[in-house]
């Protein structure tokens, strides 16, 4: 249990309102979902980003990679992919006489698997290694990948022809599965005022920003890593970390579920409310932090009876448990 003092999360408030401020100059009335995606980040999970066409989820993945300095690499998912498309291959140099390694999009700071769904099952596992393990082999060669590794997937709900199901297993991996949806009228005509005479993409360009001060704003990998490491020193009351547990086990004792959140939810349930504490500039988890990553954690690893008479999704599953377990009553910034 963590009883010694930390470093307070407001020293790194300007670094993390400047990557913020980056993102949100090309990214319109979308607050929420960026602020969830550099949670996940500093959690060190990855994120599937699921809406319809034309929200914005390519772009925002490209301008992260760009707002954060790293490198960036978007592979787009389509029925024949091959899984060496992803990872890379060995191949024989005539010249040489040799073999050459040739390493695939993969081998990038941040990767945005687009139209994950596409792809064929055997293709979308290929990501599981370097999900869960940060490394890749290739025909028997382990190669780990450079940190930080980020996965941003995207997935299209409502077209269903020629799509494959993410397995359990593969959404497991993900921290979080976001929706963006639509803008309001406000941010839609704000997108319009911004963007009416040039496209977005024109203003993302990872490792070359516009001008001297926007390149200033880039954090160093250094200081990533900095971040990453005073997210895990967030203060969990142990109460709070009974009150997470019995969200998570009582997603297994629905009786309209399959199957319900595993031992690895609550880890990863865990690792992304110290990080949301910290993006909100607090060194201890409040309930409301709970509540609040409870659906983009758990729902996709909520799996649901169907059947005619019912039609329960996991959101509405996870919302009922919040409504329904116990939540106790504390100081929740008080070190035991």
């Amino acid at each position: 249990m963590q009883t010694e003092p930390t470093a307070h999360p407001s020293e790194y408030t300007g670094a993390l309102s400047k990557m913020e401020e980056q993102i949100r100059t090309i990214i319109v009335g979308q607050d929420r979902t960026i602020r969830l995606l550099l949670t996940a980040f500093l959690a060190g999970g990855h994120v599937l980003l699921e809406d319809v066409p034309g929200t914005g989820k390519t772009l925002l993945a490209k301008t992260m990679a760009a707002s954060l300095g790293l490198s960036f690499s978007r592979i787009q998912f389509t029925p024949d992919l091959l899984p060496s498309d992803i990872t890379g291959l060995s191949y024989y140099n005539q010249k040489t006489g040799d073999f050459n390694l040739r390493k695939g999009p993969v081998f990038a700071n941040i990767i945005l698997a687009d139209e994950i769904n596409r792809a064929t099952p055997r293709t979308q596992s290929s990501l599981l290694e370097a999900m869960e393990e940060r490394q890749v082999t290739i025909e028997g060669t382990t190669l780990p990948l450079t940190p930080p590794f980020f996965v941003i997937a995207t997935q299209n709900p409502v077209e269903t022809a020629g799509t494959y199901p993410l397995p359990e297993a593969q959404l497991d991996r993900f921290l979080m599965k976001l929706h963006m949806g639509y803008p309001d009228k406000n941010g839609e005509l704000e997108i319009l005022n911004r963007f009416g005479n040039i496209h977005p993409d024109s203003s993302v360009r990872p490792h070359a920003p516009a001008s001297d001060s926007a390149r200033q704003q880039i954090p160093s990998c250094d200081e990533l890593f900095l971040l990453q490491d005073a997210a895990t020193k967030v203060f969990v009351h142990p109460l709070l970390r009974s009150y997470l547990v019995d969200l998570v086990q009582a997603t297994r004792q629905q009786p309209d579920v399959i199957c319900g959140a595993s031992p690895r939810s609550s880890l990863a349930f865990l690792r992304a409310v110290k990080s949301y504490a910290f993006v909100n500039g607090r060194d201890y988890v409040v309930p409301e932090d709970i509540k609040e990553l409870a659906l983009p954690v758990l729902t996709h690893r909520v799996v649901p009876i169907r059947s005619a008479r019912k039609q329960d999704t996991g959101s509405d599953i996870i919302t009922r448990l919040l409504a329904s377990v116990p939540l106790p009553t504390e100081d929740w910034s008080k070190r035991i």
